[in-house]
């Protein structure tokens, strides 16, 4: 039986400007860092890798991470204050989270959001 995801692990052409991306977004680097060829961040329980690529080494559409976070709409106002521009604005789904999507320096898709409460709960 799967437990979890442990970590994912990201492909980066330039690890400087990708560390400051996450730091900006609030994720706390725990090993490496902007000088390195591999660095793990925070991810609630689990990890955030970033591992340098060759700019030969490119790659097309593979997915997205999706992290849940305490706030959407502070993260999203975070993101935007640090001069980044999400690809959505927060919005609910038909699915039952809050969300918005936001495409990392290196164009992998994030997105982060939060389950809302049924509306028995509220």
């Amino acid at each position: 039986m799967i437990e979890g995801v442990s970590a994912v692990t990201l492909g980066t052409h330039e690890m400087r400007r990708a560390v400051q991306f996450y730091r900006a977004l609030g994720f706390e680097v725990l090993h490496g860092g902007e000088w390195s060829s591999f660095t793990s961040f925070r991810a609630g329980t689990s990890y955030l890798n970033l591992t340098d690529q060759p700019a030969e080494r490119r790659w097309s559409w593979w997915g997205r991470v999706i992290f849940y976070v305490t706030d959407v709409d502070a993260l999203y106002e975070r993101a935007l204050a640090a001069g980044y521009k999400p690809a959505t604005v927060p919005r609910d789904a038909k699915w039952g989270e809050r969300f918005f999507h936001l495409v990392d320096p290196d164009g992998q898709e994030l997105s982060f959001a939060r389950p809302l409460l049924p509306a028995s709960v509220q």
